[in-house]
């Protein structure tokens, strides 16, 4: 057994490798080694855990099963999953840590006196403090992954669920669970704990559905914050250190990262942290393409068009990672620079499912990280360039979100693709982008439309410059 100062040593070095983690998490250039200081820190927490138990009884060799166990299941799908997927794999881990907590707090409040926190029915007043917001978040955080790993994987449609009064009955629900806990910390009585549990499975639900498919990265992030607060309130409960650390580390920065993606998208802060924000839903997004015909080309007409031109940039988008077009796209910007074309690469914050999502991708086919440049960086260029090369971005580059105050990404700042003095935009078809918007570049003068799967387009384009 390892002595209770020995033990805080080791989780400090932990806590302070977490914070390291995160710091080198913030570049692509330092992020394998954020990964690495992470990992360690992990591997440091669970083993010092383990070490003040003291005694091993068949209970811990039935934790260390399941640690083995669940571990395994957990590289297998991390090495399987497709980074196309790697968003709906992280809401479901997210609804994992809620569903954790949610069953520790169940576990503190049925079986009090195994985690030295009273008897059943004296439990310590802030133990029961503690175990209720962690359980409360936990929920949300369970339900609302749920929600969002449905909405990404096109089992649930990603367009808004929008009733009347849905705010309103969010708000009450949101007091019915202050109400409860104030009750059940008075009380300590079982069905105070079990309705407060199971509306706050409800809110979760609530929070998310009115959220569109354009602004789920935000949504990511979001319910990455809350299942921080969550491991964070149940680390009370546990008086875990390392685990009030860790949470409250995961918690902080996702709703630091939250807030400045939705600076950068134009939206509420308060609104998404509330559920729901957007235009309406039911505009009609087909009437474009009724009107007005497209102007679309071939693999030769693009290279035509990129070998004329003297300045190129890229911009990529959830297309380019369901066709895993990232390294076919490195070899024809390599053509490009040896006929002296200059090539830049354009990220929306919100580009793909997830933040992060287009860097990683990028990364993996070894883009150099100083020719990927985010939207403010980049948006003025637009206007002095000769070709834009949009692979499967596609709401993140509509126009309509500057002019249309009725539609779901109005207000939300895009990509100036549209000042570029010729597009290319390679897409399968003309269908509406996540968010369920037609997008208006498809139509314009300048912009010829490359029908085909993103990779196979894009290594014609190599084979034709």
């Amino acid at each position: 057994m390892i002595s209770a100062n020995l033990s805080a040593i080791f989780y400090l070095i932990s806590g302070i490798l977490f914070i390291l983690a995160l710091r080198g998490l913030s570049s692509p250039e330092t992020s394998r080694q954020g990964n690495f200081f992470g990992i360690l820190g992990m591997i440091i927490a669970i083993t010092v855990t383990f070490l003040t138990v003291g005694n091993f009884s068949t209970a811990t060799i039935y934790v260390l099963l399941f640690l083995v166990v669940g571990g395994a299941i957990g590289a297998f799908i991390a090495f399987k999953i497709p980074m196309t997927a790697m968003p709906e794999l992280v809401a479901g881990f997210h609804s994992l840590v809620g569903l954790a907590a949610v069953f520790v707090a169940i576990s503190a409040f049925l079986n009090p006196q195994a985690f030295n926190l009273g008897l059943p029915g004296n439990i310590k007043f802030a133990s029961l403090i503690e175990m209720s917001i962690g359980a409360a978040v936990g929920a949300i955080t369970f339900s609302g992954s749920i929600i969002a790993f449905l909405k990404l994987r096109g089992i649930m449609s990603g367009s808004p669920i929008i009733f009347k009064g849905q705010h309103f009955l969010n708000l009450i629900l949101g007091i019915l669970i202050v109400i409860l806990i104030y009750f059940l910390c008075t009380t300590q009585s079982d069905s105070f704990f079990w309705n407060m549990i199971v509306i706050s499975f409800l809110i979760g639900v609530l929070l998310i559905i009115p959220i569109g498919g354009a602004d789920m990265p935000v949504v990511i992030s979001m319910l990455n914050s809350y299942s921080g607060w969550a491991a964070a309130g149940i680390g009370f409960t546990l008086e875990n250190t390392a685990l009030i650390i860790t949470g409250a580390l995961v918690g902080s920065s996702g709703a630091i990262l939250s807030y400045i993606m939705c600076k950068g998208m134009n939206r509420s802060f308060f609104s998404v942290i509330l559920g729901g924000f957007g235009g309406d839903s039911n505009a009609d997004t087909g009437k474009k393409k009724d009107q007005k015909p497209v102007k679309s080309g071939n693999a030769e007409d693009a290279a035509f068009l990129l070998k004329n031109a003297s300045s190129v940039i890229i911009v990529p988008g959830y297309g380019m990672a369901v066709a895993q077009a990232q390294h076919a796209l490195r070899e024809m910007v390599d053509s490009l620079k040896k006929n002296d074309i200059k090539v830049s690469y354009a990220v929306h914050p919100v580009a793909g499912r997830m933040p992060g999502h287009m860097n990683v991708l990028l990364a993996e086919a070894n883009v150099p990280y100083d020719e990927v440049f985010e939207l403010d960086e980049i948006n003025n260029d637009f206007a002095n360039t000769d070709v834009a090369f949009v692979i499967g971005a596609n709401d993140v580059t509509n126009p309509v979100a500057k002019t249309d105050p009725q539609s779901p990404i109005y207000g939300m700042p895009v990509l100036d693709v549209e000042k570029c003095k010729s597009i290319l935009f390679v897409k399968r078809s003309l269908s509406p982008g996540y968010a369920g918007v037609d997008n208006e570049l498809f139509y314009r003068d300048n912009t010829m439309m490359l029908f085909a799967d993103a990779k196979k387009m894009t290594e014609d384009i190599v084979k034709n410059i």
